[in-house]
């Protein structure tokens, strides 16, 4: 579905630009010919998770306003580690695992990005280019390009000073804006585009494509999703929010965005689906309980871009299911246990708690309820509420799941 407005406006007008450089050329630029831009993922896991998402969306916008995009895997980055956010340095990665998690993620992007179409997205590894450079050619031609002054005055770097920072990751802004005149030489690609906290990295490659090659080249980040107070949304009780089913179930994902934050719903409706603005102007007027329906509206597209629209009827179903009280539509899970088992086990078993501590938390505060009957003592077990062969589990007013025993 192409569309001939502005990517630049399409991207501003839902809320994704953090910061841009250079923003009434890079407007002109994507206004006036299709124009090839990448993002780039280290593929440090099996499967994308939620904070991929919004690059991802990006793409899919921008490619749809007829711009090319490339996907660059870090088989050769991920080899050293990013050590933009991260307080402690990354795991090195063999070269077999780095290919198993980049077809993980080009069949996940493949749901938002066209790889066979007349504009077809096209996947990159920087291991072809990076892992056979001579260092001594590439400090003459790139090294030489940054200041180290300037390079310590950069984010990425600064929250690993108390820490330490090694010489291996100083190299990775280097790597990352040699793989940015990479896909200008070889693809013509203007447009960097990526997560807030790659702003350095990001500007580091456009600066050099124009001290080596004299030509304007861009940088463009996204806002990060967030919670009302500041932090990253897509943690869940198993940890993060993935978009592999298996380790993330669709029901799950679909409940994670059933239940955001009031405040949230038409931030994630802009960011997180396809939706007309217009219609998600409408989805959210009403601040009071209608507002629910939005939620379910945006848990339901978010579920179907990532899962498809089969396993999206099943959430929905299960989710109405679980608050109507309906047992039989509820999302079911099969546990190893007896009567016998102890309910803060159970609770970790079937994955509505992180930990027997979280549990017993639950417990404590009243929050847990077996069929009618509240959970009150953390020794409390299954058969103490008469189960044999299976039950609900209720935590708090949200999570309904049929239990079954085995």
């Amino acid at each position: 579905m192409a569309t001939n407005k502005n990517a630049f406006d399409i991207l501003k007008e839902r809320g994704f630009i953090k910061q841009t450089v250079y923003e009434d050329d890079l407007y002109n630029q994507l206004g006036k010919e299709p124009t090839p831009f990448y993002v780039g993922f280290d593929p440090t896991a099996d499967s994308l998770h939620i904070g991929h998402y919004i690059p991802v969306m990006a793409m899919a916008h921008m490619q749809r306003a007829g711009h090319k995009p490339i996907a660059l895997f870090g088989g050769g980055t991920a080899m050293i580690g990013d050590p933009s956010g991260r307080t402690d340095m990354r795991q090195m990665m063999t070269r077999e695992t780095i290919a198993h998690n980049v077809a993980a993620f080009k069949k996940q992007m493949s749901r938002f990005l066209d790889f066979e179409g007349e504009n077809p997205a096209i996947m990159v590894d920087n291991g072809d280019w990076l892992l056979n450079l001579n260092y001594i050619d590439f400090l003459r031609e790139i090294g030489i390009n940054f200041s180290v002054n300037k390079m310590l005055t950069a984010e990425c770097f600064k929250t690993r000073y108390e820490r330490g920072l090694n010489f291996l990751e100083f190299n990775y802004m280097l790597m990352q804006a040699y793989d940015f005149l990479v896909l200008y030489r070889k693809y013509g690609c203007k447009l960097e585009i990526g997560g807030n906290d790659q702003w350095s990295n990001i500007l580091a490659g456009a600066d050099l494509i124009r001290r080596l090659e004299g030509d304007s080249a861009y940088a463009m980040t996204f806002t990060l999703l967030e919670t009302s107070d500041g932090k990253k949304m897509g943690k869940t009780a198993k940890g993060a929010l993935w978009l592999d089913s298996n380790k993330t179930s669709p029901y799950e994902f679909y409940q994670y965005f059933r239940n955001v934050e009031d405040v949230k719903v038409e931030e994630c409706l802009k960011l997180l689906t396809f939706m007309d603005l217009d219609e998600i102007a409408d989805l959210v007027k009403y601040k009071d309980e209608r507002i629910n329906y939005a939620k379910a509206r945006l848990a339901y597209e978010v579920t179907k871009l990532v899962h498809g629209e089969e396993e999206a009827e099943k959430a929905k179903r299960q989710a109405e299911g679980a608050f109507s009280g309906n047992v039989d539509a509820m999302p079911e899970v099969t546990i190893e246990g007896n009567p016998d088992t102890v309910i803060v086990d159970a609770m970790v078993l079937a994955g509505v708690a992180s930990s027997k501590s979280e549990a017993r938390r639950l417990v404590e505060g009243g929050g847990v309820k077996i069929g009618d009957e509240k959970v009150t003592t953390v020794s409390a077990k299954l058969a103490d509420f008469g189960v044999t062969d299976s039950f609900v589990l209720h935590k708090g007013k949200k999570v309904h799941v049929k239990v079954v025993l085995k």
